[in-house]
């Protein structure tokens, strides 16, 4: 599933939340802040390295924008080449991060051992198949090609007249600080840290926050979010995995 952070200019970060995002998404984490005329970018498998390198960078440079992504593998190996952000092209004035499963065409073929997204920022975008992004026509293209992920695109060519864009942003969240996330993973539940742990955290929703032991199987009774690809019924990526009968047992929950 992965999760997505975008800051601001001028937003500090949530090193709490970045960590809860972590431990739900442990597959690589990556970063990538404007500075002026420049992005510096950074990635590793280790989020205490790369979650206080970040703080740094971003100490150092508040009022440009950031984001930082911390990856749920699906496809290609868990290492840095598929770890998030990708240069678009190889175009280091352009990088991406990605939410979600992007459709098929970008899922890699035999032997190719890239992710949807890496294969989307080294092959596809940089083909503009959707015209320009500066134009309201192309932006929404994409995010209709997106569907429910979300993008982040950030750029410091001035063949853009933006540095910053978000696809899908909407379908995201906003924290009271002014914190974008891409889904409600950095919530983290207390016994994901171990020693905390209660019986009563896992009955809890972790989006509308209702005490629900009664649920049918990952998804609340109340809201219909799924606490395993953390997206609401009946927009849940698990479908395909769980079946038509507990989608059924869940209708009937959610229209009683």
């Amino acid at each position: 599933m992965c999760i997505l952070t975008y800051f601001a200019p001028g937003i500090a970060p949530d090193l709490d939340a970045l960590w809860g995002g972590a431990l739900a998404n442990p597959h690589g984490h990556g970063y990538a802040v404007i500075t002026g005329d420049r992005i510096v970018v950074g990635r590793g498998l280790d989020p205490d390295v790369v979650i206080s390198e970040f703080a740094a960078v971003r100490g150092e440079y508040p009022e440009g924008a950031a984001l930082f992504h911390s990856r749920l593998a699906t496809h290609g190996p868990i290492d840095l080449a598929n770890t998030h952000p990708f240069a678009v092209g190889g175009d280091e004035r352009t990088v991406i991060a990605h939410n979600g499963i992007l459709p098929a065409s970008m899922h890699p073929g035999p032997g190719d051992l890239r992710s949807d997204t890496r294969i989307a920022a080294e092959d596809f975008l940089p083909r503009q198949p959707f015209g320009s992004l500066n134009s309201r026509i192309g932006h929404d293209r994409l995010e209709r090609w997106l569907g429910t992920d979300k993008m982040v695109l950030f750029t410091v060519d001035p063949a853009y007249q933006q540095r910053v864009l978000l696809f899908n942003q909407d379908l995201g969240h906003r924290s009271d600080a002014g914190i974008w996330y891409s889904n409600l993973s950095y919530r983290t539940p207390r016994w994901a840290y171990g020693s905390d742990y209660s019986i009563e955290d896992e009955v809890y929703c972790l989006d509308c926050g209702e005490y629900d032991p009664e649920r049918p199987g990952s998804h609340c009774t109340y809201c219909g979010f799924c606490a395993e690809c953390l997206r609401t019924f009946p927009h849940c990526e698990c479908r395909d995995l769980h079946g038509r009968d507990r989608y059924a047992d869940l209708n009937e929950y959610l229209t009683a």
